[in-house]
This record gives structure tokens, C-alpha cells and sequence, in this order.
């Protein structure tokens, strides 16, 4: 027999998600607040059914997990948090991890309750989940879009079955196919795939062949992503062996070329460097980031900026909550959150932030845009009188006009080179002003 107070887990989702909606309706009756303080949410579900050989994300196998503490958990940091910034609008929110699709539904209804009780949450904000073939069934993506899911972002990869096998993925290609084809039904036009290029063993050849077939299949949003050899992986242990060829950088440079190539020829804009969309299908929740907008990180490992108002603060605070699961879950239940490292960030730190994120973008950073984060030094007085950035202008890489300062697609290509020269001329633009002052 059931203990008391149980209900079926369809029974919970259903009350969870009246509240929610009741919740949101509520709220939308209130009357508008002037320019309300807001922020993004990015939620971290950090347990993985195995670890991608390429992989050093903050993930855990999990053994015995007890999905109701942790979903308590998440509930209760997001609460803190958000109570903690004073926000008064989530703007977006996004359950990343890890593989948040092996979450139940459940889970990510009780969170979504929870931040549409503390803050503004529109019915229409962007609500992204993260998810692999394997563990994201018809009828269980069906049970995320009931949650509050309205759009998918699945980690396909590769569509060549050898690739899959040496990133140590547990899927397929044709079980990657057969869950975008489903997704595709579920959330037409907001469904994202991932893929990976520059491989051990990769050619341009092949890299198109794989891309090709997908821009016949996939939505209208594709996320290109350079393999990344992290020390500690064991990819990057094979690499290191000799036991696996790496490609060299002018291939893997032609790949990224080629696939703006193709992606453009197919209607996609490329609105940031590794990002692709068509119909207007651009990532909200990833534009808060690189337009240096606060965000809150709840999870074992998250990330966060925002300014904590309750506490009577001013500046932004960069945030990283405690890595390992079950010590987070001991924090949240005995602090009502598991921040393990919080940093004051200084303007000039901010202002790096907006630089470096920003100009990863195709529009780059207006000067409307850069006032708001620095009113008295604008982009002319930083950069307009620079002779490395009056270079790289005439290189062809970077544009500075009465629009702003952007990247040409050039330029893009080779933005990290680009950063070293742009940080040196912002801090010294600093250091100028501020011994003007005193």
C-alpha cells in the first residue's frame, strides 16, 4: 500500500503544472513595472548515464539517485537565488547539464513552479532542455513539453556511427534521426541539433558529407562546435599517445568554412560564432549571455552573474556553485543555497565580459549597447585612436563605425586571436581614464 499523502507521479505533474499555470496567470494581472530587473536561469542537472570520452564537464554517473532530493534541492536553490538578485522577470530558462533528459518531467515542472513563484516568468519565455537520443523517447519529450519545455536542444553529435563510437557517445545515428524526427513534431521550429567537427581522423570531405545530410533533416537551429582536447579526458589521453591522428588547424579552419558556406546557402544566419538560425529561431536564453545580461545559475557547478540586491549590493557578482552533488544537496539544505565561490566583479571586469562575449556575435556590440555598461568611455574613446586595432580593421578582421564594434566574418573565424589586442587596449583605455581622475 501506498504511504500516505502519496499520489501517482502523473497525479503531481498535473497539480505542479495547474499551479504553474495559475501561477503565471496571476502574475501576467499585475500591473506593468518600469523597466523590472531581470535575468536568465540556467538550471544544472549534472548526472550522465555514462562520460563521453571527450568530455570535462561537471557530470557524475549517478548510483541510487534519489531524484525528489535533488528536485527539492534545485527548487529550493533557484527560490534563494532569485529572491537573493531581486529580480523581477525571468527572462529565459535552461536545463543543461550533464543529460537533464534523463530527469523526469516531474522535475523539471516542480522548477519551472518555483521560479514562476519568485519572479515573472512569461508563458511564452523560452524554456530550453537539453537532450541525448538515448534517453529521450517520443512519449518522454511529450512529458517535458507538458512540463513547460517549448524548445530542445539535442547533443546529436555526429551522424557517422565510427565518430559516435570514439566520442563515446551511447547513441546511433539512426537513433539521433529518429529523435529529431520527433522533436520536430513536439516543438517545430525550436528544435536545435549539436554537432562536433574537427575529429581524430576527420576530413573536410566527410565533415560536409555528415552536414549535408543533416541540413536535409534538422529544424531551423544548428550549433557547430570544434572538438576541444581537454587534459584529464581520454580523448585527449589517446591524442596524446599518438594512437589518434588530429587534423591540422588549416583543415579544421576549412571546416568552419565550409559550413558557414552551406549553412548560409541554406538560409541560416550565423548570428554568433558557433550558432546558426533560420525563421528567426535564434537561442534568447544564449543571447543573455553574450549580451553580458545577468543570469542565475542553480545546480551542482553552475555558473552565475547578477547583482544580490537583497543583501544591499550594487555590483555583480560572479558566482560558481559547489561542484559535487550530494555536498551541494547538504549546502542547499542547510543555507537554502550551495554557492562555494562568490567574486565581486570590478566595471572594468564587466566591461571585458561584454567585450569578449559580444563580439562574438554577428552584430558585434553597438554603442547603445556599450553606454549602458560604461557611460562615460565609449567605443571611440577605447578603440577609435588605436593603431593595432586600426590594423586589424585594415586586415580585413574587425569594423568600427557608427553602428559599433563587430567582427567581419573573417574575423570571426579568428576572434580568439583578435581578443588579446582588443583586452590590451580596453584596460589601458582604463587605466588613462581613471588616472585623468585623480
Amino acid at each position: 500500500m501506498a504511504a500516505p499523502g502519496w499520489r501517482h507521479p502523473r497525479a503531481r505533474l498535473a497539480a505542479a503544472l495547474r499551479s504553474l499555470r495559475a501561477a503565471r496567470q496571476h502574475r501576467a494581472r499585475e500591473p506593468p513595472r518600469a523597466e523590472p530587473v531581470q535575468a536568465a536561469l540556467y538550471v544544472h542537472w549534472p548526472y550522465c548515464q555514462k562520460r563521453c570520452s571527450y568530455c570535462n564537464f561537471n557530470t557524475y554517473i549517478p548510483r541510487g539517485l534519489d531524484e525528489e532530493s535533488v528536485r527539492s534541492c534545485l527548487s529550493r536553490e533557484a527560490q534563494t537565488l532569485i529572491r537573493l538578485s531581486q529580480v523581477q522577470r525571468i527572462s529565459s530558462v535552461f536545463f543543461g547539464g550533464g543529460t537533464p533528459s534523463l530527469a523526469s518531467p516531474l522535475t523539471i515542472a516542480a522548477v519551472l513552479e518555483t521560479v514562476s513563484r519568485c519572479a515573472h516568468l512569461a508563458a511564452d519565455a523560452e524554456v530550453t532542455l537539453e537532450a541525448n537520443p538515448t534517453s529521450a523517447s517520443a512519449s518522454r519529450l511529450a512529458g517535458f513539453r507538458a512540463s513547460g519545455v517549448n524548445r530542445l536542444s539535442i547533443g546529436i553529435q555526429s551522424l557517422d556511427d565510427a565518430e559516435l563510437r570514439l566520442l563515446g557517445r551511447n547513441h546511433t545515428a539512426d537513433e539521433a534521426l529518429g529523435t529529431l524526427e520527433e522533436a520536430k513534431k513536439l516543438f517545430p521550429g525550436r528544435t536545435s541539433v549539436d554537432l562536433i567537427f574537427g575529429l581524430p581522423g576527420q576530413s573536410v570531405s566527410s565533415w560536409a558529407r555528415g552536414l549535408e545530410e543533416l541540413l536535409q533533416l534538422c529544424d531551423d537551429h544548428v550549433s557547430l562546435y570544434q572538438l576541444t582536447l581537454e587534459r584529464g579526458t581520454s580523448l585527449f589521453k589517446q591524442v596524446q599517445r599518438g594512437s589518434l591522428p588530429v587534423p591540422k588547424q588549416e583543415v579544421v579552419a576549412e571546416m568552419y568554412e565550409s559550413a558557414q558556406e552551406m549553412l548560409r546557402d541554406v538560409g541560416f544566419r550565423q548570428y554568433e560564432v558557433s550558432n546558426f538560425a533560420r525563421n528567426g529561431a535564434l537561442s534568447t536564453h544564449n543571447l543573455s549571455y553574450w549580451q553580458g545580461s545577468q543570469y542565475i545559475g542553480v545546480g551542482p557547478g553552475a555558473h552565475g552573474r547578477f547583482v544580490p540586491r537583497a543583501h544591499g549590493e550594487s555590483l555583480r557578482e560572479a558566482r560558481i556553485q559547489t561542484l559535487e552533488p550530494d555536498s551541494w544537496m547538504k549546502e542547499v539544505l542547510a543555507c537554502g543555497h550551495g554557492t562555494r565561490k562568490q567574486t565581486v566583479l570590478s566595471q572594468l571586469e564587466v566591461l571585458e565580459e561584454v567585450l569578449v562575449l559580444g563580439l562574438r556575435m554577428d552584430i558585434g556590440i553597438t554603442h547603445q549597447h556599450w553606454l549602458q555598461f560604461a557611460t562615460s568611455l565609449s567605443l571611440w574613446d577605447v578603440f577609435g585612436t588605436s593603431e593595432e586595432v586600426k590594423e586589424l580593421e585594415d586586415q580585413g578582421l574587425l569594423l568600427l563605425d557608427n553602428r559599433g564594434l563587430r567582427c567581419s566574418w573573417k574575423g570571426l573565424a579568428v576572434l580568439d586571436s583578435l581578443l588579446l589586442t582588443l583586452l590590451n587596449q580596453l584596460q589601458k583605455s582604463w587605466e588613462d581614464r581613471t588616472a585623468h581622475r585623480t
